[in-house]
């Protein structure tokens, strides 16, 4: 099977009209007419992580994250998104991304978010439309069983295998609906209020963004990368159903660039 098999699979899934202006998903690095030898899963592509593939015999990379968010003038290995991108290129490694695309489909990042935590009933909110295709920035569902706010917390902590969770005054109240979005998702922080959602989860927010809402929703930040972690089992899942026969690996090299001490 050839790589563009497996890119046209997984952009089937999310095809590149999702994803949002600014982002710069698809083919990173590469050709795509060579057989497929192996497909290495990740986050974030590293030079570590290209040194894996290498080592696994793998010929393609998809990462959730692109390696090449802005524009290269120049490959100087002045910089690790260099070194990678010359690595890759020195080994006849391809890379792909699935990003923003990825977030806004349907069964994407936040269903997987979503799914971690076992919410039910899960739809889109800030759903929209693209190219006839039903999409959206966030999820919202409901919790099996209510819990407090401080047992909420442990959950995310245990599932997301989270040092810290970044929260606003705990609430004093049951929480069960829940709204979410994956990576940087405050922006939607507005619209779970107005869903009437118990919490909120996201992986940033800025400082001043937590004001003003004691007791009127519980907002709990997880991290960029660890909101984002199991987006590698969408792809994988998605090539091993289309792709039959294809040899997937989930990446073992942990990239989240934070550490907390």
């Amino acid at each position: 099977m050839k790589i563009r098999e497996v890119v046209d699979a997984l952009e089937r899934f999310a095809p590149l009209p999702l994803q949002e202006s600014f982002d710069n998903a698809g083919l990173q690095v590469g050709l795509t007419e060579a057989e497929v030898s192996g497909a290495l899963l990740c986050l974030d592509v590293t030079e570590k992580v290209v040194d894996e593939a290498v080592a696994l015999g793998c010929n393609l990379i998809v990462s959730h994250h692109p390696l090449i968010f802005h524009a290269l003038k120049r490959i100087t290995y002045a910089d690790y998104v260099q070194r990678a991108v010359a690595k890759a290129l020195k080994n006849d490694i391809t890379i792909v991304s699935m990003h923003t695309n990825m977030d806004n489909a349907l069964g994407g990042v936040n269903f997987k978010i979503a799914e971690k935590m076992e919410l039910e009933g899960c739809r889109f909110f800030a759903e929209k439309t693209v190219d006839g295709i039903q999409c959206g920035s966030g999820v919202i569902g409901e919790l099996p069983e209510a819990l407090a706010a401080d047992d909420f917390v442990i959950m995310l902590k245990r599932t997301f295998d989270v040092e810290c969770v970044q929260c606003n005054q705990l609430l004093r109240r049951p929480i069960k609906k829940v709204a979410l979005c994956g990576g940087a998702g405050s922006f939607l922080l507005p619209e779970a209020i107005a869903l009437s959602a118990d919490a909120f989860v996201t992986g940033e927010m800025h400082y001043h963004e937590y004001f003003g809402h004691e007791q009127e929703i519980q907002i709990a930040v997880i991290g960029h990368y660890q909101s984002e972690q199991y987006t590698n089992e969408i792809f994988k899942s998605i090539i091993e159903e289309k792709c039959p026969g294809v040899v997937t690996y989930l990446t073992k090299t942990n990239t989240n660039p934070i550490i907390y001490l």
